[in-house]
């Protein structure tokens, strides 16, 4: 008996089949519902728009770095991978790590920051709960029968695969998946499942989110030359990051820098290590990782020779392996039968969840805490802020059309809180890019008025 139901394939709109299934073409399309859901996200313009989001290293900076996009499709493949390990359904698994950042603003958490500030008076905002109000309201695709939008109008599983924090806003939490004004939404996606609890795709979405953040965020950073995986190696360096990954992710300290010692004998990691050198030296001419002393770690610029790179490339996938193999594991190892939806939980080693927040926390050290990066924070928060009131005070002359509906309607209810949410779900949908000109044109408008 499959533990996918009916009540986990309804959706919110009813639906009839398109021509090409009825047999007019002679063609009929055999795919799944989860696999109808997940071409869904794969051609909406929300999933394209991430594109030009920052991830950890912005858009602008380097060659090749990640994005958003980027990011998902390697939180999307992870667990792809988890899910056929563990016998769950793949698509639905896949659609979750796609989809999992679409509400995400222009400048990442920093963004989502300022918005949530601006939305104070309106519930504020939360990349999780737009993700929601974006796949069952603003993103166009199907309509209900009184012309309202449902969005891509995804299967119940779908939007609960995708949903990290089945909740409305509480007291003191800032984590929550859901508005008050979309709470009828998650209600239905959450009728019959086990309160507070997310469903096994759900958490194979999350924790590989938290693989996909910890490996390929360091990996940029090494190559951006933020990070100096000499660290794990350093005494000092390496308590105060098992300091820090206790302070910001609730972690043991103690199972951390068990975790830095694991790491640092790793060959793959030795590897990487020595490719840390001057940009005008190479890594033959350097002394060796080994002898660094304790508390000097001054970070040098990645030496980015072909040998350097398949080095770190073979780090990046041996760690993913690692911890995916892991937790495929260990999850079996409690679960017999067939998994998925309420049927299991995912089960991570400790050792496992030590090194993935150790690895993240070198991110936030060496990345997040960077001055440069703090500085751009900065004057990314304010800009928000300035084209945040352009908006309020342009109204529908400077809304996308997709949003004039939902601003007459707040206009007519002469109700600022719902017109600052019209404002804030325009201002999430941007790329960093069209931000940008949007507050470059904002400006010289301000001034013509003036």
């Amino acid at each position: 008996m499959s533990v996918y139901t009916d009540h986990d394939l309804a959706r919110q709109q009813p639906e009839h089949p398109k021509a090409s299934q009825l047999g007019e073409t002679g063609h009929c399309d055999r795919r799944s519902p989860f696999s109808h859901d997940r071409a869904r996200i794969l051609h909406s313009g929300a999933l394209r728009r991430l594109a030009d989001k920052t991830q950890v290293v912005g858009p602008q900076e380097g060659d090749v770095p990640r994005t958003r996009l980027t990011h998902s499709l390697e939180v999307a493949q992870i667990s792809a991978g988890i899910a056929a390990g563990l016998g769950v359904d793949e698509d639905l698994a896949e659609l979750a790590g796609l989809a999992h950042d679409i509400g995400h603003p222009p400048y990442g958490h920093n963004g989502e920051r300022a918005l949530d500030d601006l939305a104070a008076e309106c519930g504020g905002f939360e990349g999780n709960a737009q993700t929601l109000r974006i796949l069952t309201r603003l993103e166009p695709k199907v309509l209900a029968d009184d012309g309202s939008s449902r969005g891509l109008n995804l299967s119940r599983a779908a939007l609960d695969a995708i949903c990290k924090y089945p909740w409305t806003r509480q007291p003191g939490n800032k984590k929550f998946g859901a508005y008050v004004d979309d709470a009828a939404t998650l209600a239905w996606v959450r009728e019959g499942a086990p309160q507070h609890r997310k469903c096994l795709e759900a958490q194979i979405m999350d924790w590989s989110d938290d693989i996909a953040y910890s490996v390929h965020d360091v990996e940029d950073g090494i190559l951006s030359g933020r990070i100096d995986l000499r660290v794990l190696g350093d005494s000092s360096e390496s308590s105060a990051l098992a300091a820090d990954a206790h302070e910001t992710f609730g972690l043991s300290a103690d199972r951390v820098a068990a975790a830095a010692s694991r790491l640092w004998e790793l060959p793959h990691v030795r590897d990487v290590a020595e490719s840390c050198v001057s940009n005008s030296m190479p890594p033959s001419n350097t002394a060796s990782a080994n002898a660094v002393p304790a508390g000097s770690i001054p970070v040098k610029k990645y030496f980015g020779s072909r040998a350097n790179l398949v080095a770190l490339k073979q780090l990046t996938s041996e760690l993913v392996g690692r911890f995916v193999n892991s937790t495929i594991a260990t999850t079996r190892a409690h679960y017999s039968g067939e998994l998925g939806r309420y049927h299991g939980e995912l089960k991570i080693s400790r050792d496992i969840e030590a090194e993935v927040g150790l690895l993240k926390t070198v991110a936030v050290r060496y990345v997040m805490h960077n001055v440069d990066h703090l500085r751009a924070q900065e004057r990314q928060y304010d800009r928000i802020f300035r084209v945040a009131n352009w908006l309020m005070n342009a109204g529908e002359g400077g809304l996308d059309p997709v949003f004039w509906d939902d601003w007459k309607a707040a206009c007519q209810a002469d109700d600022d809180a719902a017109r600052m949410r019209v404002v804030v779900d325009q201002i999430a949908s941007y790329t960093e890019t069209r931000l940008e000109r949007v507050d470059r044109a904002a400006a010289g408008i301000q001034a013509g008025w003036g």
